[in-house]
């Protein structure tokens, strides 16, 4: 089928764009040719090289939102409280700002979707039709905000769902992979495995989350007012192969590996709300959890991937565990996209946030 390019010179608003996510969209969009605003409190020169049109404001407040979403056709939102703080008094007002501005420009809201929607009763394939029974606090707001997003499209704006694993990738910070797998800001001495052994788990590497959504809107005039895909990324069918990927990436076979101290997690989220958050989610550790993207790969026809050893290497010098060493670090415009991920294949995925 003809792709339908939607790109060349088209705005779109991403909010969050100093995030991973939201980072990883702002430049993936910029490559296409679209004009790319970012709204932030703070200027930020360092990353005029991104070719993001600063905007200051804040995502809090509906009229900073609105301003920089003038003549948008894509508004996505990628956006976080910082540091997780306030979490459940921030994110619906937010959105709900992200949804005024959408109705307003008759624009398409692209929210990267996570697995905290679901409940052990859809587990452990989840396709996009599958009940949301979420068992924390976090994932009922979740499940709230794509409420009120499927309720905006009959309203004016557009929608499009791409629910992905846990996120790693160059510049994703805050993640279970550089806050729970490894200890940020210091040289690995041991590497945390928070699932019991043999239980699978999925993974997302950012630059392919960001593809994935350029090709989808590609072919805009395809998608409908109202869509959702589930991304499969890497699956660790036993939770050792992410493991092994960062040990042969850093090349010392005999760093310990050790299971994750959940009670010591329990603690620190006392004062930490990161912490308190991870730790919410330990039961997506105790199961296999896999998103289902058959209906994807019917879509697209393949799903772009990144090889685990190259997605993992690239995260490792994104987080500063290792050098660059003439690769482009961010994994930008030079990811080994791969050919199409069948069910029956290895695929990995799980995002925070």
């Amino acid at each position: 089928m003809e792709r339908q390019a939607i790109g060349k010179g088209r705005t779109a608003l991403v909010l969050g764009a100093t995030g991973g996510i939201g980072g990883e969209m702002a430049r993936a969009l910029a490559a296409r040719g679209w004009t790319v605003r970012g709204l932030r409190r703070k200027p930020a020169d360092r990353l005029q090289r991104d070719r993001i049109q600063w905007m200051f404001g804040d995502a809090m407040n509906a009229a900073d939102v609105a301003t920089a979403a003038e003549g948008a056709a894509l508004i996505v939102h990628a956006v976080n409280p910082p540091g997780y703080r306030h979490w459940d008094r921030l994110v619906l007002p937010m959105l709900d700002n992200s949804i005024a501005a959408a109705r307003a420009n008759d624009a398409r809201i692209l929210l990267p979707g996570t697995v905290y929607n679901y409940g052990p009763d859809v587990f452990p394939l989840i396709p996009e039709t599958a009940a949301q029974n979420p068992l924390t606090r976090k994932g009922a707001i979740r499940v709230e905000m794509e409420r009120r997003l499927h309720r905006a499209v009959g309203q004016g704006a557009k929608l499009l769902i791409l629910r992905c694993g846990d996120f790693f990738g160059p510049q994703a910070g805050n993640s279970w992979f550089s806050q729970g797998l490894l200890t940020p800001g210091k040289p690995p001495t041991r590497i945390n495995q928070p699932g019991r052994p043999g239980i699978g788990h999925q993974w997302a590497y950012l630059p392919d989350v960001a593809e994935t959504a350029m090709r989808l809107l590609d072919r805009e005039a395809e998608l409908g007012d109202d869509a959702m895909f589930h991304m499969d990324g890497h699956w660790d069918a036993d939770g050792g192969r992410m493991v092994a990927a960062i040990v042969r990436a850093l090349g010392e076979p005999d760093l310990p590996v050790r299971r994750m101290p959940w009670w010591v997690l329990r603690l620190a989220g006392l004062a930490v709300p990161l912490f308190r958050e991870l730790s919410e989610m330990r039961y997506l550790w105790q199961e296999p959890v896999r998103l289902d993207n058959r209906r994807l790969l019917a879509f697209l026809g393949e799903e772009p991937h990144t090889p685990l050893d190259l997605a993992v290497r690239r995260t490792l010098a994104g987080l500063g565990h290792l050098p660059a060493q003439g690769e482009d670090s961010s994994g930008r415009n030079r990811a080994l996209f791969g050919g199409q991920r069948h069910q029956d294949q290895a695929p990995d995925q799980i995002g925070l946030g």
